[in-house]
């Protein structure tokens, strides 16, 4: 199909009236070294001439600090008057008071007015060198035409649209063009049953939908709008359902589908931008919790948008002219935040990638990397453990020189995955970047960079706090642990820009989930260590952590060593009751293709690594052996899946909305009962 690229500029809707980049006064004189060319702003900050200083400021002078990134970063059509009201003892975040702006501008027009037919976005398509490239031209006026055609379509101001659509182009226009007129996008990853999409729909109480005709992945043809047929069953206030043509193929049209190029064509390529409130709901992403409904987090506009452009260009140390493949798919707070919002936002060049790691074949990241010369890479460990299992080969066909930063995002990156990214995809000379934060934080939370220049980068561990977030690691009384060398609940002791606001409609949800359980922090579900030179290593979810014989222990730490195994490519440890211990650990192990050995001798060798490695007590109990993990469709392990089936708890095992492949648990059940019977029998 030919996506629409329209042929003319609407510069006139460019937002004369707001303060361009770096009009926040503070351009005084400073005597300071480097520091200033890094962040300009760091010039208002008396003291702070290396990046200790700086994040010091960040969380000692929040005002100062936030105050004059949000003046310098964004455009402002009206400038805000204060710079946060926060209190998370009483559950209220707001930030850049009295302020307004449109996302879409800051994104969009602000860069058209000076570099117009610079590249905003790649689109790699799911076949291999088809790429398509949109300017900052065309995407805004493709981002108009769809603005103008959801007003025409009855979309207003505050309403919540469903965009259920693959990585493309379009898909990012629908994003913007509902920040542009001040509707509430809610995406939709695309792999998601006609029941979970039934469910997002309904709990948004959207009367909107926007998707395709059909989806390409990995070399399959995805029924889509098939999907959302089904959906609209069990949708009665869906009112519109704009259909794209991502393939030739025509599908049957209800009397609610509009053909979306169709209409498009017939609007102008000038949309005027809305005037947003600081705090007006940019847009709901919902996310699984262990249990429960999912929960539709809300992001609002300015501070979301001025995080993502600050972790974007600092942990990444993104220059003007790279070009940025954050490998995830826009349906996640990932794709929203480091495909879309943080690239946009700084002028870059993004990478939409509509495909999978392994189509046509192992070497498709790397192939992708040498052909369309990507700086930045950053992709999630699961996707890394598999490449990992085809060997060195693959990659090292492809040339790399491009790139200078690696990044990985997801869940902590065990050692053998880390050093094998480090050596062989990055050539032991890029930057590898573990970072940590979720759905609720907006942006990264936790990375080894942005620091000094030649500070250490250590293997599989997140470190450094980014400027602004203020870790704390609580025990289980609630006692702030202040030494070193100490396991917590990993929280945040003040609020920060990119923070989630609610959960949609359930505040007393959100009250209970993040902000109760530790009064006055922010709790974000995660333990964490740390070192003795004050890093930060995730261990996993609180909910994943064994106390074996008295002994904390993180499944992550576990998992690191397991993998370590010459056999392992993947594995999962679960914690389940024991009679004598407490708890125990019980692993599941996926083997590296072409392994032959024996479920027996495998348990052995694991048992006696992890005894050497960690300690005696943290020994498995179980080693079970399957083909594959059960996941969600982004690539998570389903650990609390997993949990259940150890526990002998199948019918308890909850929302699998989010789950990829059903028939691996099944399978898992099965070998859980074969083992259990083996153990029993000898």
């Amino acid at each position: 199909m030919a996506w629409l690229l329209p042929r003319a500029c609407c510069l006139k809707v460019f937002c004369q009236s707001s303060r361009g980049p770096f009009s926040s006064g503070i351009a005084r004189a400073w005597s300071g070294g480097p520091l200033t060319a890094y962040m300009p702003e760091a010039v208002a900050f008396a003291g702070s001439r290396d990046h200790p200083g700086l994040y010091k400021v960040s969380v000692e002078q929040v005002d100062e600090f936030w105050g004059a990134l949000g003046r310098s970063r964004l455009m402002w059509i009206n400038p805000f008057h204060s710079v946060k009201d926060c209190n998370l003892q009483q559950g209220w975040v707001s930030w850049f008071l009295g302020g307004q702006l449109n996302v879409a501008v800051n994104c969009l027009d602000r860069h058209v007015h000076t570099a117009p037919n610079k590249v905003a976005l790649i689109w790699e398509k799911d076949e291999p060198g088809k790429e398509v490239r949109v300017t900052y031209r065309e995407l805004l006026e493709l981002t108009c035409r769809l603005g103008n055609t959801l007003k025409r379509q009855g979309v207003k101001r505050g309403d919540r649209v469903i965009i259920y659509m693959p990585p493309c182009p379009l898909a990012v226009a629908s994003m913007l063009a509902c920040a542009r007129i001040g509707a509430v996008h809610t995406v939709v990853f695309a792999g998601f049953s006609s029941e979970a999409l039934a469910d997002r729909i309904r709990d948004a109480q959207s009367e909107t939908v926007i998707t395709v005709n059909q989806a390409l992945r990995g070399g399959k043809v995805i029924e889509l709008k098939q999907t959302v047929d089904q959906a609209m069953h069990a949708c009665p206030l869906v009112k519109r359902v704009l259909v794209s043509m991502r393939t030739e193929q025509k599908v049957p049209m209800s009397e609610l589908d509009v053909p979306l190029e169709e209409e498009m064509m017939k609007e102008d390529v000038c949309c005027e931008p809305a005037v947003m409130e600081s705090e007006d709901l940019l847009f709901l992403l919902y996310t699984s919790g262990s249990t429960g409904k999912p929960k539709g987090l809300v992001h609002s506009q300015a501070g979301y948008l001025l995080y993502t452009a600050i972790t974007h260009k600092y942990v990444f140390d993104y220059h003007d002219g790279d070009i940025f493949g954050c490998m995830a798919d826009i349906g996640w707070i990932t794709g929203h935040s480091y495909v879309v919002y943080g690239p946009l936002c700084n002028g870059g060049t993004t990478v939409l990638f509509e495909s999978t790691p392994v189509y046509p074949n192992p070497g498709r990241y790397w192939e992708t990397v040498e052909r369309l010369r990507i700086n930045q890479f950053y992709g999630a460990p699961t996707a890394i453990r598999l490449l990992l299992r085809y060997g060195d080969e693959w990659v090292k066909r492809y040339d790399r020189s491009s790139l200078k930063t690696l990044g990985s995002v997801g869940e902590p990156i065990n050692t053998e995955a880390w050093e094998w990214y480090f050596n062989v995809v990055g050539d032991a000379r890029c930057l590898v970047v573990d970072t940590w934060w979720q759905t609720e934080t907006g942006g990264i939370c936790i990375s080894p960079r942005p620091s000094s220049p030649g500070d250490e980068i250590l293997p599989g561990m997140a470190m450094r706090p980014f400027f602004g977030i203020s870790p704390a690691l609580l025990d289980e009384k609630g006692n702030v642990l202040t030494q070193n060398n100490v396991s917590g609940a990993l929280c945040i002791s003040q609020a920060w820009p990119g923070m989630a606001r609610t959960i949609y409609n359930d505040h007393k949800r959100f009250l209970e989930t993040y902000l109760m359980p530790y009064p006055g922090f922010f709790f974000t579900g995660d333990g964490a260590y740390r070192t003795s030179q004050g890093y930060y290593q995730l261990t996993g979810r609180l909910d994943d952590v064994i106390n074996v014989s008295g002994h904390r222990l993180g499944t992550a730490e576990l998992e690191d060593t397991v993998n370590q195994h010459r056999a392992v490519a993947e594995s999962a440890v679960i914690g389940f009751p024991h009679e004598i211990k407490g708890e125990g650990a019980y692993v599941f192990i996926v083997l590296k293709k072409g392994t032959d050995v024996s479920q027996e001798r495998l348990s052995n060798e694991l048992k006696e690594l992890v005894s050497k490695k960690i300690a005696k007590y943290a020994s498995p109990e179980y080693v079970q052996v399957t083909k594959r993990l059960p996941k969600t469709r982004s690539g998570k392990i389903m650990r609390r899946v997993l949990k259940k089936i150890v526990e002998d708890k199948t019918d308890e095992l909850g929302d699998l909305t989010t789950l990829d492949d059903h028939e691996a648990v099944e399978e898992i059940i099965e070998g859980h009962k074969r083992l259990l019977q083996e153990e029993q029998g000898q």
